[in-house]
């Protein structure tokens, strides 16, 4: 019985709903989009188009108030399941424009730890390391899909009852 437990558990895929893989990607990159583009607002839009500024992007204060709203609506659309391959595209345009413009001079690791002291520790800029996890992670579930717990899928369901 232990055996036949550990073989089922051992090798991928682990017996599962099919498409559940989707939910755990679904909520995380819903959730940190949204996170993004919350914060964005709560310290002030301004802060973010002044950074637009300084990097030299065309249209700052519109690409700011689009890369909110993107952040905003498409990580609201992901979390639920909703549109995903709609709400994926500006959502992979945002994540490469921040790849080009900020991350690639930092290296691939999001990850820098630079030094530890009494305070805790310090950081270096995050690589694009974190950016290509959330491009992963929209390409996914646009190939495979939104999963069971998703409004895709019951939309669907209900076009296939129709």
């Amino acid at each position: 019985m232990k055996t036949s437990l550990l073989s089922r558990l051992a090798i991928a895929p682990i017996p599962m709903p099919r498409g559940i893989h989707a939910l755990p990607l679904r909520l995380i990159i819903g959730f940190g989009f949204m996170e993004h583009g919350y914060a964005k607002l709560a310290r002030g839009p301004d802060g973010f188009i002044a950074i637009l500024h300084a990097l030299g992007m065309p249209f700052a204060d519109l690409l700011g108030w689009a890369t909110i709203a993107i952040e905003l609506i498409g990580g609201l659309l992901i979390l639920v399941g909703a549109f995903v391959p709609v709400a994926a595209l500006p959502m992979l345009v945002v994540l490469a424009v921040a790849i080009v413009t900020v991350h690639l001079p930092n290296g691939f690791s999001s990850i820098k730890l630079m030094s530890y002291d009494a305070m805790g520790a310090h950081f270096g800029q995050p690589g694009y390391e974190t950016d290509l996890l959330y491009a992963a992670g929209l390409i996914a579930l646009c190939i495979g899909g939104a999963g069971p717990w998703a409004l895709d899928s019951y939309w669907a369901s209900r076009r296939k009852q129709a």
